[in-house]
């Protein structure tokens, strides 16, 4: 029997490569439109520059010597009252007196040059930090939601009902507004920790029905099993049925981690300095609207995606485990 063919490829990357020409010739031609002028070179700056410290005399007198030491220069004072020369150091590059010279006290002698983390990383940064803790604070709480929404009791059921509903049919936006106007002014809570709360609480919710959909798909043989053994309900659900609800709930799990990312841009509104604020920041001193909102969603999508690779790998290491 003659082997199957396999259908030819280069068609299918073919039209790939032409949708993408299109969208790009699509983006050029809505800028023409607007007639828009871009302006890239302003956006490295963002992410780090090279400040420049300047360096003034702290007493007024005479400069002794000027003693180069490699890319610095040390200025030796001599106080005009007497006493102990004062040395100051600056870079030779931004040097602005010479030996002999008579300086006034606060004349500026020159710059210590260094780098600087600029408001882009740092928004980065407090992005990908707020989203891990409340993320991890978010799936305890879920857990424990889940589970309390499985129990018997009718207490702890209902309650967990009540949370999960109440989190899911009201707006995250207004959950934050909430949190930190009412219930961060009676605890008086930093505004970090209250939109760490906010959204905390507000994945919490959705982790609850994942976590819930994965302990019911585990059949209950498996729990029958366990107690037949003489393991207890609470052996049996750590040991037998979170391990194997967890390799099934992984991929939704991983869809809310990175959705929790992208709304952790909403904390921006009780001026918290993440990614979105910082760009908005960024735009009304440098009017560079597009080139900034557009690097502030390739930052996002960076992350997303190399969150999304590892919880990849981590759904295919648990599958050979299997």
């Amino acid at each position: 029997m003659p082997a199957k063919r396999r259908a030819a490829q280069w068609p299918w990357l073919g039209l790939l490569v032409l949708i993408l020409v299109g969208l790009a010739a699509g983006l050029w031609f809505a800028t023409q439109r607007i007639h828009y002028e871009w302006h890239w070179a302003r956006v490295p700056q963002y992410f780090a520059y090279h400040d420049e410290e300047q360096q003034t005399a702290p007493v007024a007198g005479v400069v002794l010597t000027i003693n180069p030491t490699g890319a610095d220069s040390r200025i030796e004072i001599q106080p005009e009252g007497g006493g102990q020369p004062v040395t100051v150091t600056v870079e030779t590059e931004t040097l602005k007196v010479k030996a002999g010279e008579s300086v006034a006290e606060d004349a500026d002698l020159g710059a210590v040059r260094s780098w600087k983390i600029g408001p882009l990383t740092w928004g980065l940064w407090v992005t990908i930090w707020i989203s891990f803790v409340s993320g991890l604070i978010g799936m305890v709480i879920g857990l424990i939601t889940g589970l309390c929404r499985l129990s018997p009791n009718p207490t702890l059921r209902w309650l967990a009902i009540l949370y999960i509903e109440l989190i899911r049919g009201t707006p995250l936006l207004v959950q934050i507004f909430i949190f930190y106007f009412f219930i961060g002014t009676v605890l008086n809570l930093d505004r970090t920790v209250a939109g760490i709360g906010a959204l905390a609480l507000f994945v919490g919710a959705y982790v609850a029905e994942i976590i819930r959909a994965g302990i019911q798909s585990i059949p209950r043989g498996q729990s029958e099993a366990a107690r037949s053994l003489g393991m207890s309900a609470t052996e049996t659900m750590i040991y037998i049925v979170l391990p194997q609800a967890f390799k099934r709930v992984l991929p939704p799990l991983a869809g809310q981690f990175i959705s929790l990312i992208k709304d952790s841009s909403l904390v921006s509104v009780i001026a918290i300095t993440d990614l979105t604020k910082s760009g908005r920041e960024i735009i009304t001193s440098s009017f560079a609207t597009f080139e900034i909102w557009f690097t502030v969603a390739l930052l996002y999508l960076v992350v997303t995606s190399v969150l999304s690779q590892v919880l990849f790998w981590l759904e295919r290491r648990f599958a050979r485990s299997d």
